[in-house]
């Protein structure tokens, strides 16, 4: 059989105060579109469905669209759960109701959940929740962190689960080791939020959210399918793919990966302000990209993000590159002012450990005037 592990949609994301849904229609039309070429017998979707827990009605309305057109024109079950974003009591709302038209919908956890089982494969829907809510589920007081919690219930499935079956967990956690990016939540204060790998051998294959890289981890059979598209800086790299699962009867599968083209990327471009006005370069970029701008250039300038998005419209961060090298100095600042040395070494030294630049000859003059001129006028009062 095969189906199409996806994960972490965030429908509802603002970015930098932009609201991302028109992007996210495109890339789930495009996603729809797949799942009408391939033919899979199910969709998985492993949470954070939504961005937060109160989303905004035009991304209800897109996921209802999105699910409709799946389960109902094309056919498709499609087989969900909620995240550590997601409200658990607004995605679990309806969900046996729900089955009668193929969506397979967990947004809580219930103790002996039965699995959904399609064409001999066994679909283990395991929704996020805290270790407190886990530890009261199961009224066992030794669960105090969010790996104790996932054996827990792991052990819980193997007691109706069969061996000899294909079993697919679905789940959406951090597995120890993975890589994370600045748009994840953190998914505990105070407690461990990791869960070892091994935690889910029972199963032939793990179908993971929370982690937005596909990438993240380098499992055998513990796989994240990565977000649906770009969602900070930080996954500017990162290469955005839905996961085409072939799973035979005894558990053995194949993973291909698919590539969604967003509208609108998402990057890191660097260099100085006129180069990136120069039109022999921008005429080469993609200006409607959503941009983080990088400069190299030093000194004073005059409304830089506004001349920039004058050319590149979909600016989101501008910072100084100087700036950002001179802010890993400052935690280290020290001078030893009781050396003997004069004012103008003092400054060279304090102007060393504050930036990364050089301070030359002309620099010297500058500072030598000022300083001679504050000198002379010492002891004047306020004029």
């Amino acid at each position: 059989m095969k189906f199409i592990h996806t994960a972490d949609w965030h429908l509802g994301k603002l970015v930098h105060g932009i609201h991302m849904t028109d992007d996210q229609k495109s890339m789930l039309q495009q996603f729809i579109k797949v799942v009408e070429e391939e033919k899979p017998d199910a969709v998985i979707i492993a949470g954070d469905l939504y961005d937060r827990s109160v989303p905004p009605t035009k991304a209800v309305d897109l996921l209802h669209d999105v699910l409709y057109t799946i389960t109902t024109e094309l056919n498709t079950p499609v087989l969900a759960i909620s995240g550590n974003h997601d409200s658990a009591e607004r995605i679990h709302f309806g969900n046996q109701l729900f089955r009668k038209s193929d969506l397979y919908i967990e947004g809580k956890p219930t103790l002996n959940p039965k699995a959904v089982q399609i064409k001999g494969v066994n679909f283990h829907l395991i929704p996020y929740s805290d270790p407190g809510t886990i530890r009261y589920l199961y009224d066992d007081d030794s669960i105090v962190n969010h790996e104790e919690a996932m054996k827990r219930i792991v052990a819980s499935l193997e007691e109706s689960m069969n061996p000899n079956e294909a079993n697919v967990f679905v789940g959406h956690a951090f597995v120890l080791g993975g890589m994370q990016s600045d748009s994840e939540r953190t998914l505990s204060v105070g407690g461990s939020e990791c869960v070892n790998a091994d935690v889910f051998s029972p199963f032939d294959y793990t179908a993971l959210g929370h982690l937005h890289s596909p990438s993240a981890i380098n499992h055998p059979t513990v796989h994240y399918s990565g977000s649906l598209m770009k969602y900070s800086f930080s996954e500017a790299k990162q290469n955005k793919s839905i996961s085409i699962v072939t799973m035979e009867e005894n558990g053995q599968f194949n993973v291909e990966y698919k590539s969604l083209v967003p509208e609108r990327d998402m990057r890191i471009v660097e260099g100085h302000l006129d180069e990136l006005l120069d039109v022999s370069f921008y005429q080469s970029q993609q200006v409607e990209d959503y941009l983080k701008i990088s400069l190299l250039d030093e000194g004073a300038l005059i409304d830089p993000i506004g001349k920039l998005r004058s050319v590149y419209p979909n600016v989101l961060h501008l910072e100084r590159k100087i700036e950002q090298k001179d802010a890993k100095k400052t935690s280290q600042f020290h001078i030893d002012t009781n050396n003997g040395r004069d004012t103008i070494h003092l400054f060279n030294d304090f102007y060393q450990e504050m930036t990364t630049n050089s301070f030359t000859d002309e620099k010297k003059e500058v500072i030598s005037a000022i300083i001679n001129n504050v000198g002379a006028n010492k002891g004047g009062g306020c004029k």
